[in-house]
């Protein structure tokens, strides 16, 4: 099957107060792969998605959905609706509810938990979040409190409260920061697991061995620009790449 593009940037420029986050950026993100965005702090990695979601607004430029939805000319809100999910660093749950509740409040769009309790999900709203539970390896505990989930666990709930909306595009901030060997590694295999022709999978970070076990295709940004991509064996032999950030 062909990959068809879910995000298109073409001469992309930040400017922030004269500085240039972002200088004539240009890529190519498909649907299907997985693509990490990797590169020194500064480099621009989270401008980028700061553009992509509405947050930023590009100083010149192209930023496109699918080719068609001109993304510059949306805000947040309106992103989101088109299907373009982000999670920060820090996992934004809600530790006083339980993990079911967490998603149940997520499929209704942040609706309020007074609605939530007064209104009944239908049958196929009970399947996705049942779905989405086993995909994330929380289905055992539904009803535990968030609060007491571990740091990876609380990352991974965060994951399932996007994808109960079916996103397009997940972009994924630093996911494994702070993450145990096993939970880093656990993370990994999820990530495989979202692999869908119909969704991209955007990560970025800063722990390699990770990202050689996620990516399909690896882009390091340098001072707002493209220093090289391919995959990730060529990216650890590639000298420019060697000097400005891998030999650090």
């Amino acid at each position: 099957m062909k990959q068809l593009t879910a995000i298109y940037v073409d001469g992309l420029h930040v400017n922030f107060s004269g500085f240039a986050a972002i200088t004539n950026l240009t890529m190519d993100i498909r649907y299907g792969e997985v693509r990490a965005i990797i590169g020194p702090n500064g480099a621009g990695k989270t401008t980028l998605l700061d553009v992509i979601t509405g947050k930023t607004r590009p100083t010149s430029g192209e930023v496109y959905l699918d080719k068609t939805i001109d993304l510059s000319r949306h805000d947040e809100a309106s992103i989101s609706r088109h299907g373009i999910s982000r999670k920060f660093q820090k996992p934004s749950i809600f530790d006083a509810l339980n993990i079911e509740q967490n998603l149940e409040l997520a499929i209704r769009r942040g609706r309020g938990y007074v609605d939530m309790l007064r209104s009944r999900l239908s049958g196929e709203q009970h399947r996705k979040i049942g779905e989405v539970m086993d995909l994330i390896g929380l289905a055992a505990s539904p009803g535990q409190l968030a609060g007491t989930l571990s740091h990876g666990q609380k990352q991974w709930l965060e994951i399932g409260m996007m994808l109960v909306a079916n996103p397009q595009v997940l972009l994924l901030d630093e996911p494994v920061a702070g993450m145990s060997d096993h939970e880093t590694q656990r993370t990994a295999e999820l990530i495989a697991r979202l692999k869908s022709p119909e969704r991209a999978v955007v990560v970025i970070e800063h722990d390699m061995d990770f990202v050689g076990q996620v990516a399909d295709l690896v882009t390091v940004l340098h001072e707002g620009s493209v220093l090289g991509e391919g995959s990730m064996d060529k990216i650890r032999n590639d000298p420019r790449v060697i000097q400005v950030y891998l030999g650090r």
